[in-house]
């Protein structure tokens, strides 16, 4: 980035910034003439949040700021890996390359549709429903964002309970000039084509930025196409200085075959082969937010977003395990029925956020509050008798074996006061309160051409969390701590048995627990930036089903009873260091920037208690064999996550060279070891992957981006599925390829 400063003419001081030319004749004795002088200034790729930023307080609270225009990665498909590669301890599933959806986690938590994060975009909700189902089948195409923020779990106070904290994906917009266009083309392995163009702008009283991303590709594996178009709006008016109101609209849709799941044997002999070839998922997507930015007073800011989602869950497949065939039948000369499931979403909030300033003992304390009011439907149609073609076709025979509605009433109350004790001291308590009511009614199953008819459920809950952070600061470094409570509430499958047998427990409780963070971070001698810390994370109350006897008679038969059954505990240690090697050797400016980086976790989540049961025998003479988890590291959280890397950034060009190296993961609770058949259980064994990626700038307004992805070919899995997108272990893509053409004017 280029600032320009001009040359302050001083008078009687002697003080001059910028280097006067030897040839100046003096004006007078005390007055020189002075010209201007080009600083040269490179954002980080990763920044921490002010104390206090927008109408949010960040004191003491762990935080990251990506700023993806200062960020060597490839964006076009949204590597996750690429992206997050200085962040510590970011778990990520890659099951596909297409990059429609990312799928990250923190300190052991799933990673699926990152789902234990409030995930956000413009700071307003995007996931499919924020308690009952907070799955986030969109994100935005990472060309539109300008920079990605992650808290942690003290982000659970202001923003939302989740336990993983909050991820808020913030698109660009033009604020320098009447109007700009840009345009980003890429072409790349296995027939990727990708356009982003967006037009801009911003004057006295308007501000605008439109963009339409379109990408699509036949993807690494057999039977992996995808195309995916997302379109964005945004509009501004400013009455004056203090007050402005802007809208914006999202609109995403996509179709997406999956190529299903492998047995371990079939992943060893081939990963790029698939044995799905009539599968196919889609979300047709709509977000949109009004919002209000306004200051009653010097001391008084206030901002409120009010927005909504309507979208959709659509797949159609055949879902046996890898193990078995799907082929077309000689005695019907057709391909088995596949299975249709469908989700509709509408949701709605409010939420306010304000700052209000005072002073107290001569130091200027900070107090931030709102209040937020949320309302979600969910309409899941399931297990419908599809066609037996191999197109993205939806339509069924019959009905639909499940017809479920859910919803979820919210309304939520936070405040947090910075409390300067002294210039470098600050404390911050905090309080939330979340009443929550979820509601389940519907068809459960058809049995005999009846409807069977679910238990309605009605849960009402009443939740005060509490926090506490600390921040003390020197010259460039700060010491933070943070305590914040946290829950998850009972998720919509947790109210859905999954026979018409199960029994699901009147009295669930949401889960509990809380985070903790106790941190260093900051710069020191002018070349080096770092961040480490020890993390805390208690997760109480989770969701099982235990097997009990009928009317607890051992000669009668058995039944699931789904309730609160375990607890895990996850702990660690978190670091980020990046040292520019060149500026600390002072030959930067002759041979560029040279940072060397690296992010290292270290997670030890385990169960300390979970219980578990088996049936074995037949009635009358069952046996149930109840045992205990408690030991056993949670499944998909690796023991160590490590990124290093390297970048150069000279002029025009820049270039990133970076590794990551993952341990290996259980994929179940018990810990199985030795993969099943059809490899929907086992463990995944670590790896090591490699990415290069560069940039050239020229004639001002033109870009070149290249990059190799999976620089080694390294064959590696981070998942395997029970369900969809396909049973079985789920290959990563192997090395791809891209080159972008772009420009801005």
């Amino acid at each position: 980035m280029k600032l320009f400063f001009s040359a302050l003419v001083l008078v009687t001081s002697g003080l001059a910034f910028g280097q006067q030319d030897t040839n100046d004749v003096a004006l007078n004795d005390t007055v020189k003439k002075l010209y201007p002088v080009t600083v040269y200034y490179k954002k980080q790729p990763v920044e921490r949040l002010k104390e206090v930023q927008g109408n949010s307080l960040f004191s003491g609270k762990k935080n990251e700021v990506i700023s993806l225009l200062n960020t060597n990665g490839n964006v076009v498909t949204n590597n996750a890996r690429e992206i997050f590669a200085k962040v510590p301890g970011v778990s990520i599933w890659e099951n596909e390359g297409s990059g429609i959806q990312i799928n990250v986690g923190v300190r052991g938590l799933s990673p699926n549709r990152s789902w234990e994060l409030n995930t956000r975009q413009n700071g307003y909700d995007i996931s499919s429903d924020v308690f009952g189902y907070p799955e986030a089948y969109y994100n935005p195409p990472l060309e539109a964002v300008a920079n990605i923020q992650l808290v942690r779990g003290g982000a659970s106070l202001q923003f939302g309970s989740q336990f993983g904290g909050m991820l808020n994906y913030d698109l660009k917009r033009e604020t320098e000039k009447a109007f700009s266009f840009e345009t980003q083309n890429t072409v790349g392995s296995y027939g990727l084509f990708s356009s982003y163009n967006a037009i801009g702008g911003t004057t006295k009283k308007i501000d605008y930025y439109v963009y339409n991303h379109s990408r699509n590709g036949d993807g690494w594996r057999e039977n992996g196409r995808y195309a995916v178009r997302n379109t964005h709006a945004y509009f501004a008016y400013k009455f004056n200085e203090k007050t402005k109101l802007s809208a914006e609209y999202t609109n995403m849709d996509y179709d997406m075959q999956q190529a299903g799941g492998l047995t371990d044997a079939q992943f060893e002999a081939n990963p790029q082969q698939s044995f799905r070839s009539r599968n196919w998922f889609g979300t047709p997507w709509n977000v949109g937010a009004l919002i209000l930015d306004t200051q009653f007073s010097d001391r008084l800011t206030f901002n409120a977003k009010l927005f909504g989602l309507i979208g959709e869950r659509n797949s159609v497949g055949f879902l046996a395990a890898p193990n078995v065939v799907d082929a077309i039948n000689p005695a019907t000369n057709a391909y088995a029925n596949r299975q249709v499931d469908r989700d509709f979403y509408k949701n709605f909030g409010l939420e306010t956020r304000s700052i209000f300033k005072y002073r107290f003992d001569q130091e200027e304390q900070k107090l931030a509050f709102g209040v937020r009011l949320y309302q979600a439907n969910m309409n899941r149609l399931q297990q419908g008798r599809g066609t037996t073609g191999s197109d993205f076709d939806l339509s069924i025979e019959g009905r639909y074996n499940r017809d479920l509605d859910f919803t979820t009433d919210n309304f939520a109350a936070f405040a947090e006061n910075q409390f300067k004790i002294t210039p470098r001291l600050s404390v911050t308590p905090g309080v939330r309160f979340e009443s929550i009511r979820s509601t389940s009614e519907g068809r459960i199953n058809i049995t005999n051409g009846n409807d069977v008819i679910a238990t309605p459920q009605d849960i009402t809950r009443n939740v005060a969390l509490f926090g506490l952070g600390v921040e003390y600061k020197w010259e460039r470094t700060n010491f933070y701590a943070n305590f914040s409570q946290a829950f998850r509430p009972v998720l919509f499958s947790d109210l859905t048995p999954s026979a018409t047998t199960d029994v699901i427990d009147p009295n669930l409780k949401d889960a509990s627990g809380y985070n903790l963070d106790l941190g260093y971070r900051g710069s020191l001698f002018g070349f080096v930036n770092f961040d480490v810390s020890y993390f805390y994370l208690l997760y109480q109350n989770r969701v099982g089903s235990i097997r009990q006897f009928t009317n607890n008679d051992p000669t009668q038969s058995t039944y699931l009873f789904r309730t609160n059954l375990g607890e895990t505990i996850h702990k660690g240690f978190e670091g980020f260091v990046n040292v520019n090697v060149t500026k600390a050797f002072q030959v930067n400016e002759a041979i560029g920037d040279i940072n060397f980086f690296a992010t290292m976790s270290f997670i030890d989540a385990t169960y300390s208690d979970f219980r578990l049961t088996q049936v074995s025998g037949t009635a009358p003479n069952i046996v149930i064999t109840q045992s205990n988890l408690a030991g056993k590291q949670v499944e998909n959280a690796p023991r160590y996550i490590h990124n290093f890397g390297i970048s150069w950034d000279f002029k025009n060009v820049s270039a990133t060279f970076q590794n990551r190296t993952t341990s290996k993961i259980y994929t179940d609770a018990n810990n199985t070891e030795t993969p099943t058949a059809n490899g929907v259980t086992g463990a995944l064994a670590g790896f090591s992957v490699y990415d290069f990626s560069m940039k050239y700038d020229f004639l001002g307004h033109y870009n070149i981006k290249s990059g190799i992805n999976n620089l080694t070919d390294a064959s590696y899995a981070t998942r395997r599925a029970g369900g969809y997108p396909g049973p079985g272990i789920l290959p990563n893509d192997g090395r791809t390829f891209y080159i972008s053409i772009g420009a801005k004017f």
